[in-house]
């Protein structure tokens, strides 16, 4: 045999060779870039601990699903806007829903619908998963945060959540909860912000501001443990509803004063609360 028909006899080796390597070296960086392990930490304060399993494929992470609505026949199908204003016949509804507050040792304000996207207001959805009623999962992508009720429904509440370099994502448990809780804010963000001191006070716990309208924290907080260690993070109120949607805070998931105390008297202490990593650069706050 001559070398010239040897050397064509390799050819589909050597090609099967080549393609098995590329599979094999492509299959080694997609595992990589979906280990939980190389999910961002955050940035603003010291590194956590693992936070454990996550849902590193997006196709297995829960997701809400709008339910089948019976088609009308003859009517022609329609885009709709993006964000579309509050229907009439529901504004009573949230008028209801985030009026004033009555009974509190501070006052709450009536929420200016005007001041929140529709989308962000509460509401009860169709959102499947495996997890078990009173698990609270954060979609810190599209600021939805779901009170899991069980049968395929939960509560969806809008959250403002952290802004670039400060977000957080991983399991934890909801250790603690309080009323008009005081703030201590990390020696970190002290540091960042020198001008926060003027407005702290010798606490209790240390140096930090009293619960109240003034306080970051709002009306309620629910504190974020991973094992016998704080995280740091809360869930809690804000004072200001037209954050509500957007990325904003120092990490921190914030709500509409009237919605964290619902989820208050909704979530037990020891629920699991899933945040969902961010698969997007955050939107500017604006």
């Amino acid at each position: 045999m001559s070398d010239y028909h040897r050397h064509l006899l390799s050819l589909p080796a050597f090609a099967m060779w080549t393609l098995i390597a590329s599979v094999a070296i492509v299959d080694c960086a997609a595992a990589q870039y979906c280990d939980p392990r190389f999910d961002p930490s955050c940035r603003g304060y010291p590194p956590q601990a693992s936070p454990g399993p996550s849902w590193p494929f997006a196709p297995f992470r829960p997701r809400e699903i709008a339910p089948p609505e019976p088609a009308l026949r003859g009517s022609p199908v329609r885009p709709g806007p993006v964000a579309r204003p509050i229907d009439p016949a529901l504004a009573g509804q949230y008028a209801s829903l985030y009026a004033q507050v009555y009974g509190e040792p501070f006052p709450i304000a009536a929420v200016r619908l005007s001041d929140v996207d529709p989308k962000y207001l509460r509401k009860s959805v169709y959102y499947p998963t495996n997890e078990p009623p009173g698990t609270i999962i954060v979609d810190a992508q599209n600021r939805f945060l779901y009170f899991v009720q069980g049968g395929g429904r939960a509560i969806r509440y809008g959250v403002g959540v952290g802004r670039q370099g400060f977000g957080w994502s991983g399991v934890a448990t909801l250790h603690d909860k309080q009323e008009w809780p005081d703030w201590y804010p990390p020696k970190e963000m002290i540091a960042r912000q020198p001008e926060l001191r003027r407005q702290l006070t010798e606490l209790q716990s240390g140096i930090g501001m009293p619960g109240g309208p003034r306080n970051p924290l709002g009306a309620r907080a629910m504190y974020l443990w991973q094992g016998n260690k704080d995280t740091l993070y809360r869930i809690h109120g804000t004072f200001e509803p037209s954050t509500i949607g957007k990325n904003v805070s120092s990490g921190c998931i914030r709500m509409i004063n009237q919605d964290v105390i619902d989820l208050y008297q909704r979530a037990p202490l020891g629920a699991k609360v899933w945040v969902l990593p961010s698969q997007r650069t955050p939107a500017s706050s604006g």
